[in-house]
């Protein structure tokens, strides 16, 4: 959503932005030709192979690019180390990458064989076959049910328990083998693959993605200058959920009972959503990279500093 980004920053010359994930710096890239010539732009990626690809993609730009490796939620950590106060823009590009899924060896994917893994950092946390081997059962179904909105959690969290009791349950093909025998109807050909909601619950667990986004989206529109935006483009029913309650919040102003004819809470806007309706990718974008098929792009543009109770 390439073009879609670049409307709602609005990136110009003399701006500071920032990718808060980077991946091989595509939407970078687009930003700081916009934003020439005295734009710049901080890159932050947790995954060590993204952040070299995007320095390769980016080495044109010299020091307009700063790159660091992290996790976005502690961005104001990162800004603080560069001394780099407020900012004009940010970019949060939800999920994982095309060069994760596109690499066995990284286990984000069932489509071809690997290493269950699933760490956007693989040198911090804990691999999804560590989660598959150690979690009880409950647990397993909370993660299942929670984060990929799955309808056979319960029988699937069994199973795997049963299994691994006899063998260790390691690599992408043995999980999702799994998950087709189990859910009904599992092996009839369909569009979406059963264990596609399993897969998907399980790397946002192990990567702690909507504490991160919790984090982020607060961290984000306080950093923010007035008159900065912030798009985020999610891939998942419960991010979009997230960053929409999260902008609904920010712009709403008085919260008082409607029997009172005077405010007396004295709330403020401290925000402008710039998308009432959800912005989803156009049917070329989507016949040219079908992973735009379930991007959500939400804007918002901050009006004030304000303090509002909750973001």
């Amino acid at each position: 959503m390439a073009n879609e980004v670049l409307r709602y920053l609005e990136p110009h010359s003399g701006g500071i932005y920032l990718d808060g994930t980077l991946g091989g710096g595509g939407h970078a890239r687009l930003i700081l030709e916009a934003s020439t010539p005295g734009g710049r732009l901080v890159g932050l990626d947790r995954d060590a192979a993204a952040l070299a690809a995007a320095q390769a993609n980016l080495a044109a730009f010299g020091e307009r690019a700063i790159l660091r490796q992290g996790n976005y939620a502690d961005l104001a950590v990162h800004l603080d180390g560069l001394g780099i106060g407020p900012v004009d823009g940010i970019l949060l590009d939800l999920g994982v990458s095309s060069h994760q899924l596109d690499t066995p060896a990284r286990g984000f994917s069932f489509r071809e064989d690997g290493p269950l893994d699933m760490r956007m950092n693989p040198g911090e946390g804990v691999s999804a076959a560590a989660v598959i081997a150690e979690a009880e059962v409950d647990e397993l179904k909370r993660i299942f049910r929670e984060y990929g909105e799955e309808r056979w959690a319960g029988k699937i969290a069994r199973e795997i328990v049963s299994i691994r009791s006899r063998q260790p349950i390691v690599t992408t093909f043995q999980l999702a083998e799994l998950v087709s025998r189990v859910v009904p109807g599992g092996r009839v050909p369909q569009r979406i693959h059963p264990a596609t909601r399993v897969f998907q619950a399980l790397r946002i667990h192990v990567n702690g993605e909507l504490d991160s986004l919790r984090t982020g989206l607060d961290a984000g529109w306080r950093r923010l200058k007035v008159g900065g935006r912030m798009v985020v483009i999610s891939f998942h029913s419960l991010e979009d959920r997230m960053v929409k309650q999260a902008f609904r919040t920010l712009a709403t102003g008085c919260i008082c009972p409607p029997r009172l004819a005077v405010c007396a809470c004295g709330q403020q806007p401290t925000v402008r959503v710039m998308t009432r309706k959800a912005v989803r990718a156009d049917e070329q974008e989507v016949k040219h990279n079908p992973r735009a098929r379930s991007a959500v792009l939400r804007a918002m543009e901050k009006l004030s500093e304000g303090d509002p109770q909750n973001v």
